[in-house]
């Protein structure tokens, strides 16, 4: 008799356990910069990403599981990216949402596919990204998010035509993400019949761009395009303006921040920059754009993108009944549309996002918005 009760004890322990493993938290890495220079970029993606957890929460989950955030701060630096991704994979966390900067995602990736963890980057638009990881047969490593290349092939054409004759330069900050969207673009342009007047690098962090800014006076700028950041913009702007130099300064995504016209002020006025087709307008994301402006938030730049990456996730576990990276990233680069609050979104087998579209944007007192393109 005492032997029976024992056996049931343990069996019924077991189901305890088992209903309890079932029961654990899905917890979802939000790796991006939460301080620094670039912390809005870090915002964007932590509201999306709690935003995004608390609906599907709200709807009960995924398979009964309740997904938990866990915040984590590489202030979009390369080495500290390194370190957060050992931190996240020593923690057990088998799901990234992150990084930001191609240059942290880039080192970051190598560390979550030797652990197998799924890295899904809202932001990250450096090719070397997935084309590396697909070479060395990394299969968990996506983005939900555009390439430089397809950036490039819309807007470096679209500049050629729009600016034939006229004087471009084009600048980016070295980094990963900078000077590979600058680089993108200059080759598109170039190829569609323009040849820019100057190519060149500039040190970010800077603060005064002076001697830049009387170099595009020499050269008798038109249009300058720049791949990097809203700090750097913003200043080189004002101190053009402070010189009375005028040009059209082009951007990629990366302005997409109200902190690009807190820096710049007035001088930022007309400012263009290219974006994936504006999430906020489409109707898949209407609930979401009104419960996190409720909030306080305006869901600009990359919160949407950071909120559909949650949403891609927790698709994939339930198309692959696990929570197994592997399996869910195989599930999710199955040919089959991901509803997300970007609209359906298809993964091909790198992991990159088919069909892209994008807006050109311009800044004007204060706010942005899409502009007819030619």
């Amino acid at each position: 008799m005492r032997l029976r009760s024992l056996i049931l004890s343990g069996v019924a322990a077991l189901a305890f356990g088992a209903a309890s493993a079932q029961a654990e938290d899905l917890t979802i890495a939000v790796a991006g910069p939460l301080t620094g220079q670039l912390a809005t970029i870090g915002d964007q993606f932590k509201q999306g990403a709690e935003a995004a957890a608390a609906a599907i929460n709200a709807a009960g989950g995924v398979d009964g599981r309740q997904i938990k955030i866990s915040l984590q701060d590489d202030v979009c630096d390369p080495k500290q990216a390194v370190s957060v991704a050992n931190r996240i994979v020593g923690e057990g966390i088998k799901f990234v949402d992150g990084h930001a900067c191609s240059g942290s995602s880039i080192p970051a990736s190598a560390v979550y596919a030797e652990s197998g963890v799924l890295m899904m980057s809202p932001a990250s638009s450096n090719p070397l990204m997935t084309d590396d990881a697909a070479a060395k047969g990394w299969s968990t490593i996506m983005r939900l998010y555009t390439r430089d290349d397809a950036q490039g092939a819309f807007i470096g054409p679209w500049i050629a035509r729009k600016y034939a004759g006229k004087n471009v330069v084009i600048l980016h900050d070295k980094s990963a993400y900078g000077q590979g969207v600058a680089d993108a673009v200059r080759a598109t342009m170039n190829a569609a019949g323009l040849t820019e007047v100057n190519y060149e690098g500039l040190n970010a962090g800077e603060k005064d761009y002076s001697a830049l800014v009387t170099k595009l006076k020499e050269l008798k700028a038109d249009v300058v395009y720049f791949g990097g950041y809203h700090p750097e913009a913003g200043l080189i702007l004002r101190q053009a303006a402070e010189q009375a130099v005028k040009f059209q300064l082009i951007m990629p995504d990366s302005i997409a921040s109200p902190e690009f016209w807190q820096i710049a002020g007035p001088a930022g006025e007309g400012t263009m920059f290219v974006f994936p087709s504006d999430p906020q307008s489409k109707p898949e994301a209407k609930e979401a754009v009104e419960k996190i402006k409720a909030g306080g938030f305006v869901p600009e730049g990359f919160t949407l993108f950071s909120y559909a990456v949650v949403q891609a996730i927790a698709e994939g576990v339930k198309r692959a009944g696990s929570d197994d990276p592997a399996a869910v990233a195989a599930a999710l680069k199955n040919g089959e549309p991901v509803s997300t609050v970007v609209g359906d979104v298809i993964f091909d087998e790198k992991g990159d996002l088919k069909n892209a579209s994008y807006d050109i944007n311009q800044w004007h007192d204060g706010k942005y918005a899409p502009i007819p393109v030619e």
